[in-house]
């Protein structure tokens, strides 16, 4: 496999010019950013937006003093299997209509990228607005989630006899102090979840309205048992319609350590008075419910989706950062159009303890783009599916198996905040 051009920001004043978005230019991307989504931001979420650009790493592309494209990212620090790396969150990527097709987006990316190897940070993410766009610049789809609807109208039917501890409400602002342990305890057992700091709490998980929909309540937060919680829920409610549509439990995050534990916060959620249906928006596909329930008539699958898109930017760093479940020794051969680095043919040794991640010159026992790599990264694609799928090139019998075994991660990978 040949290495790639570099790709090259062109002649100075050249556009797109990328820069770095000042604090005084915040509302002029705020206003690009409506114009790109199609969204009235009201006041209160303005100053929402605002708050969130101001805590993360800010590019612009500019034509003359004109901000065409934005493109913001927080700094993460993502679960990975056995531990946690730094991660750009991309977010507000974002084009001027009139700029389309102009290497705006592209120009955006490769500025991210000297500025996550300046760093540090080896991992990329970002929830898709546009899935085949981002294929293209080497992002794959590293975990998918389900949205789960129970029918309340009945008791909640499970195969689990419910954790017999006290259910109570606590305010939304004493919960990240309460409820972080539990998160950091979920974050060990799944990677693709961010490390969440007050702020986080404040502004992704508990705002006062959903982004979404302005229908339903405030944040409530339920947690199981007295002093160190056995698990928590977090939920709004809507009233029932006019047209006759029951009243909704929206649940946000649900996490439990133990099945009991789970089986109590899903009861007591079915169970709101004045509502007859629990939707969970995002559910991990192996989420214990789906086998605790008596009845799946009652607790069904509405949906199933890509989640959390990663990218790896240095996947020498990202390889040797992880724990591996089993031992691999392979050659692999990475296609990577957009990091020269990333690209070529490199030896994966893969222990228990470690691995290793060298170039090679030997015969490449599997070929693949890096997109496919960071869809298996965090264990959540498999690489005989790809194979089987086309997509991934298996030139030594068994390799993709070798490779699966030693991803292979005890829980399926899970990124429950969107952002």
């Amino acid at each position: 496999m040949s290495t790639p051009p570099a790709r090259g920001r062109g002649r100075a004043g050249e556009f797109p010019h990328v820069r770095e978005v000042p604090e005084s230019d915040l509302g002029r991307a705020l206003d690009h950013a409506s114009l790109v989504f199609h969204e009235n931001y009201g006041d209160e979420l303005r100053r929402r937006h605002r708050r969130t650009l101001l805590r993360c790493d800010r590019l612009g592309a500019y034509e003359e003093d004109r901000l065409v494209g934005l493109l913001a990212a927080h700094r993460l620090r993502l679960s990975v299997p056995g531990g946690q790396l730094p991660c750009a969150g991309l977010t507000f990527v974002s084009v001027a209509p009139t700029h389309r097709r102009r290497g705006v987006l592209s120009g955006l990316l490769e500025e991210l990228w000297r500025h996550c190897a300046a760093a540090g940070r080896p991992l990329a993410a970002l929830w898709a607005s546009e899935a085949a766009l981002y294929g293209r610049y080497g992002f794959g789809a590293a975990t998918s989630l389900c949205t789960v609807e129970i029918d309340s109208a009945r008791p909640l039917g499970l195969r689990v006899t419910p954790a017999p501890g006290p259910l109570r409400l606590v305010a939304p602002a004493t919960a990240p102090a309460l409820l972080g342990p539990l998160h950091e305890a979920a974050r060990a057992r799944r990677a693709g979840w961010p490390a969440r700091d007050r702020h986080w709490w404040r502004e992704q998980i508990l705002p006062e309205e959903d982004e979404d929909d302005d229908e339903l309540g405030p944040p409530r937060v339920v947690v199981l048992g007295g002093g160190t919680p056995a698990g928590y829920a977090v939920y709004r409610t809507r009233c029932a319609d006019d047209d006759g549509t029951p009243g909704l439990v929206q649940v946000d995050e649900l996490e439990a350590g133990t099945a009991p534990a789970a089986a109590a916060l899903w009861s007591y959620l079915a169970s709101i008075d004045l509502t007859g249906r629990v939707r969970a928006w995002g559910r991990p596909a192996d989420d214990p419910l789906l086998l605790m329930a008596a009845d799946r008539d009652q607790v069904r699958v509405t949906a199933q989706f890509p989640a959390l898109w990663l990218r790896l930017v240095d996947v020498r760093a990202a390889l040797t950062a992880r724990s591996w479940a089993a031992p691999a020794d392979l050659v692999l051969d990475v296609r990577d159009t957009r990091i020269a680095a990333n690209h070529g043919r490199f030896r994966l040794l893969a222990a228990p303890d470690g691995g290793t991640y060298e170039a090679a010159t030997g015969p490449a026992d599997l070929a693949l783009d890096v997109c496919d790599l960071a869809a298996c990264y965090l264990g959540g694609t498999s690489v005989l599916h790809l194979v089987r799928a086309g997509l991934v090139t298996e030139h030594t019998a068994g390799a993709a198996a070798a490779l699966d075994a030693a991803l292979r991660t005890e829980y399926l990978p899970f990124a429950g905040d969107e952002f």
